[in-house]
């Protein structure tokens, strides 16, 4: 741990936000294993808008978010 006031508190933030983005991206995966065992519509749009709201916050990127969208709906379509 660090020893100056302003790292102590850097280090929270970093922990706090680490566990706010593990926390995003289990129930993002989660979601989407949902949708892909069910291949219900309505599970299929709550993993697209998971997917687009971690975006959002920027959990994750850009192209990740296309890529996890792009093998979901190929996944879903294939069966």
């Amino acid at each position: 741990m660090a020893n100056i006031k302003s790292n102590e508190k850097s280090h929270r933030q970093d922990e706090k936000a680490r566990l706010l983005n593990h926390s995003f991206e289990s129930r993002m995966k989660t979601l989407i294993k949902k949708a892909v065992t069910s291949k219900k519509e309505e599970d299929i749009n709550e993993a697209y808008s998971c997917i687009d709201s971690a975006l959002a916050k920027g959990v994750i990127k850009k192209n990740k978010a296309n890529r996890l969208k792009s093998r979901l709906s190929r996944k879903v379509s294939s069966k």
